[in-house]
């Protein structure tokens, strides 16, 4: 009966750890889409759900390279 409770327990925990690594790679893939020029700013910005003070060109391309820079591991990529 405690071997119930375990599995039941455990399943618990490692849905929030999926749920993370999926974020993660849409962020990652969003990224990824923009820098290859299949999406523009404004469209990243949508899909990463980011605020966006001013609607300026410049601005958005800004907060997007900001953004996904976080999420770079190599740091000479250049959004």
């Amino acid at each position: 009966m405690k071997f119930f409770f375990v599995v039941f327990y455990l399943s618990f925990l490692i849905y929030p750890a999926e749920a993370v690594t999926t974020k993660m790679f849409k962020v990652l893939d969003t990224c990824a889409r923009y820098r290859l020029g299949e999406i523009d700013a404004n469209e990243t910005i949508e899909k990463l759900k980011l605020k966006l003070t001013n609607s300026s060109n410049n601005q958005s391309k800004d907060l997007v390279r900001k953004y996904c820079s976080v999420f770079t591991p190599n740091e000479k990529i250049e959004f």
